[in-house]
């Protein structure tokens, strides 16, 4: 069990494998929505709802046991006044696509820039802004919130605590970065200690390239693998300066990435999914590759309501 009270989420026994979704700016991108920054995959919330929804259902087809809802850059500093409405339809299109017993993530992004550590703004100012999504990620009623994507160790801890605030299990997952210098192992691993600390119930890396993060993965493991399940999603394809990534989804490189996650999960790792420049295909070849470990069970928020939720009022944004 990865956290007390409700939602749930069960990974059964230690050879199991949680599925994660892949990516939705990629899949935007590919089928004709543009993503430029800074709104980037939230462009699908204004322009293309319906496809947002239908990408969730293909990732749920495919075989994913958790859907993250489209929150990436539904802040107030990137969406202004839009933030809040845009936030709760992208729940609400997750929610719509997740088969039964499946669970909708909340993600929670840095505030900046996630491949630009330096731009993290100072504590106080990312408690108070953390905090405000958080509560509206948790009021709009996901199962589990997603701190992802985060080079500065520092904000990510404090993203994790504003989550934690608010009684819903959190993950957390930090990035080393397209080229892999912005976190090493060592550091990531520092971190992962520090939010399993907090009271995280899981660590995981993304938004690495999927050749080299067996490296950051075995960090992880050795870290906190014997307190909390880790895991990583990983890119694939190329970078692009305007979109993040350029998808890559020839059969040979599908393949590559499922062999690769198999060298993740024999290091340690319990979570798996896709990052950027990833497509659907990357999310079912997973599917089939642990489709024997694949045990997954979740008791959905709305099953069994939590106290917790009290803690999810909405306060007006700083």
């Amino acid at each position: 069990m990865l956290t007390s009270g409700a939602p749930d989420v069960t990974f059964g026994p230690s050879s199991s494998i949680v599925l994660l979704d892949g990516p939705l700016g990629t899949e935007l991108e590919a089928r004709g929505v543009r993503t430029t920054l800074p709104l980037w995959s939230a462009h699908g919330l204004l322009q293309a709802p319906r496809l947002v929804r239908a990408i969730h259902r293909e990732h749920a087809r495919a075989g994913a046991h958790v859907l993250t809802a489209c929150t990436f850059r539904t802040q107030p500093r990137v969406a202004g006044p839009r933030w809040r409405p845009l936030l709760r339809l992208a729940v609400r299109l997750a929610r719509e696509a997740a088969e039964p017993g499946r669970l909708v993530a909340g993600s929670m992004a840095p505030l900046a820039d996630c491949y630009r550590p330096d731009l993290s703004p100072p504590r106080a100012q990312a408690r108070v802004e953390h905090g405000v999504i958080a509560r509206a990620l948790c009021a709009s009623g996901v199962d589990l919130l997603l701190c992802e994507t985060f080079p500065h160790v520092g904000e990510a801890l404090v993203a994790a605590e504003q989550a934690l605030e608010t009684g819903v299990p959190v993950w957390i997952s930090f990035t080393p970065g397209p080229d892999g210098s912005l976190l090493s192992p060592r550091a990531m691993a520092d971190g992962a200690r520090s939010a399993v600390s907090l009271g995280v119930a899981a660590v995981l890396v993304n938004c690495a390239p999927f050749e080299r993060a067996h490296a950051w993965v075995s960090a992880l493991a050795d870290a906190v693998g014997d307190r909390v399940p880790v895991g990583c999603y990983a890119n694939a394809g190329r970078a692009d300066p305007e979109i993040g990534f350029v998808s890559s989804d020839r059969a040979g490189d599908v393949a590559a990435y499922a062999r690769e996650a198999e060298r993740w999960v024999r290091a340690g790792a319990r979570i798996v999914g896709s990052c950027c420049g990833t497509r659907p295909a990357h999310v079912a070849a997973l599917a089939r590759r642990f489709a024997a470990r694949a045990t997954f069970s979740a008791l959905p928020a709305a099953a069994a309501p939590s106290p917790s939720r009290s803690r999810c009022s909405e306060a007006a944004p700083p």
